[in-house]
């Protein structure tokens, strides 16, 4: 198992993360939430969609996170759901592919 695959409590060290959340607002933004492995951390993004549209790119399947830039998740429910979602996104894309 490689670094990108562990959740490190090492404030310097990066994690890869995968997409498990995407909602849009009504003020055009995207957010998207990008969960670790085990679910329990979190980094929440938020772009303009009019930016993902002219620079013609789309959230990738996964993205690396540096530790110290993680939140933590303190829902259990939640915790478990992006476990499980990172599961799956991880079993069907690859970490640059476009979701």
């Amino acid at each position: 198992m490689s670094d990108s695959d562990t959740d490190s409590d090492a404030g310097d060290e990066d994690v890869q993360c995968w997409l498990v959340e995407r909602t849009y607002t009504d003020r055009g933004l995207i957010d998207l939430v990008y969960a670790t492995p085990s679910g329990d951390r979190v980094r929440r993004k938020q772009i303009s969609a009019t930016i993902m549209r002219q620079r013609g790119t789309e959230a990738t399947a996964a993205t690396t996170v540096a530790a110290a830039d993680l939140e933590p998740v303190d829902d259990a429910e939640t915790r478990e759901r992006y476990r499980t979602e990172v599961e799956r996104v991880r079993g069907e894309y690859a970490p640059d592919d476009e979701l």
